[in-house]
């Protein structure tokens, strides 16, 4: 970080960096993220995070958990955004680490306009997003010539903690990628067939990607909840649905190590 060729930004006091840790493998933390952490007065950081990327911080700098978990009791997202502002509003430096990138189904974008309402500066460092990189490291390329051109990113918790009710508009993309959907899986099923997808297609399940700890499961669209009972999956996990899940036979390059 000491001979780079270019400069990085300045982390300013009475700041806030909305800063994505990527999908689980500790070295595919960017530059930009790690030199907040090592500028950083405070680091407040999410429940879904490799410990070792918390050993980067600086000796002496505070660092605090405020994870969500669903199915567990955690911070409200009013109380976690308020923390920001107030540490902000004391003159630190304050860093906001989340698991894949802030923007992508991270409370990211809440977050930063709950600082600008409250006049608080801050900077978006975008990080990988499980649903890109935590799937190359499971063997399935989000696109590929020879399968298909476009994709879905959608969410399987909002906001009333089930799938979203918009499901069923992009349950037609080549390549469908859901997000936090481990306790609906028998409704998503049901569901994207219904929007007529075949109950035969490929699809796969993707836990703790990226880490040590990865699982992956290749089955079939109607079968998403029994194989992921009988596997014993836990979350995070992300569901995949197309014709990339037969890549992965050619493709599963990564082999996890501690």
């Amino acid at each position: 970080m000491d001979h780079l060729p270019f400069s990085l930004p300045p982390f300013d006091p009475g700041s806030v960096w909305l800063t994505g840790a990527g999908p689980g493998d500790p070295g595919l933390l960017t530059l930009m993220a790690l030199h907040g952490l090592r500028h950083a007065d405070i680091v407040i950081h999410d429940a879904l995070l490799d410990s070792r990327l918390l050993a980067l911080v600086r000796p002496g700098v505070t660092v605090e958990a405020w994870g969500k978990r669903g199915g567990r009791a955690s911070p409200h997202q009013s109380a976690i955004t308020a923390r920001l502002i107030e540490l902000a509003g004391q003159g630190l430096r304050v860093l906001r680490l989340k698991g894949g990138d802030p923007f992508v189904f991270g409370r990211g974008a809440e977050e930063a306009l709950a600082l600008a309402a409250a006049a608080i500066p801050f900077r978006i460092v975008p990080g990988i997003t499980s649903g890109i990189g935590g799937l190359a490291y499971a063997g399935l390329p989000v696109t590929a010539g020879v399968s298909n051109s476009a994709f879905a990113f959608v969410t399987g918790h909002g906001p009333d903690g089930g799938l979203p009710d918009d499901l069923e508009r992009v349950a037609q993309a080549p390549v469908l990628v859901v997000f936090m959907g481990l306790k609906h899986l028998a409704d998503l099923s049901c569901r994207l067939v219904a929007a007529g997808r075949s109950p035969d297609e490929a699809a796969a399940l993707v836990a703790e990607a990226a880490t040590p700890r990865q699982r992956v499961v290749e089955t079939r669209l109607a079968d998403l909840a029994e194989s992921a009972a009988a596997h014993a999956l836990d979350p995070p996990a992300l569901v995949v649905v197309g014709p990339i899940v037969a890549l992965r036979a050619q493709l599963d390059w990564w082999r996890p190590h501690a």
